[in-house]
């Protein structure tokens, strides 16, 4: 159970930002042994690969928070976040110890699809929403909404690694605004939908 549920709240954070959980993996079982990583992941922990992901992200946080470069950004990450949850979803070893449950071990392949899923499905909620929030604030959501996520990404990876149960609080945290995102694309999209009065014609 534990493992799943640290796959899954990692997973959710790669959904809002694919650098953040690979980046606090890889330091967590480079400097710690808190994360230990299958030998298959341990490139996770190479110097240089930290360094590139450190800019990546440094790049993700800058541009995600300008309007329209986000919406291309996230055009970009579609393929990137999902990957990065696939990888951090399987990665993780330490919580499959702890509950003794080596079935996640003998089939990885689970973890690597439940993390692309799971990382998708939040990556779409996230891509959905940005850009009824430029329109509706004019841009200036953009940048707010952005550092949410961002924080959001990050507690909830250090949530999964030292308190997996606390996963679903944070799950439940998160589905607050996911929810509030989906009214706000439905009225927009009924908005769309419901067709202007007539102006009458002069007689």
């Amino acid at each position: 159970m534990l493992a799943a549920l640290t796959g899954l709240g990692l997973s959710t954070a790669a959904g809002l930002n694919a650098y953040i959980p690979l980046l606090v993996v890889g330091l967590l079982a480079n400097f710690t042994d808190v994360v230990r990583l299958p030998p298959d992941y341990a490139w996770l922990t190479n110097g240089w690969v930290l360094a590139v992901v450190s800019v990546l992200l440094l790049a993700e946080i800058v541009l995600d928070k300008v309007p329209v470069v986000d919406h291309v950004n996230d055009m970009i990450q579609t393929a990137v976040r999902p990957a990065a949850g696939g990888v951090v979803f399987s990665a993780t070893q330490a919580a499959s110890q702890l509950d003794h449950s080596t079935w996640m071990t003998q089939n990885p392949w689970v973890g690597w699809v439940l993390g692309v899923g799971v990382a998708f499905a939040v990556h779409a909620m996230k891509a959905s929403a940005r850009p009824v929030v430029n329109v509706s604030t004019a841009g200036v959501g953009a940048p707010i909404v952005s550092t949410v996520e961002d924080a959001g990404s990050l507690g909830m990876s250090l949530v999964a690694v030292f308190f997996p149960v606390l996963v679903i609080v944070g799950l439940v945290v998160l589905a607050i605004p996911a929810w509030w995102a989906i009214r706000l694309i439905r009225r927009r999209r009924a908005r769309r939908r419901t067709p202007l009065p007539s102006t009458p014609q002069p007689t």
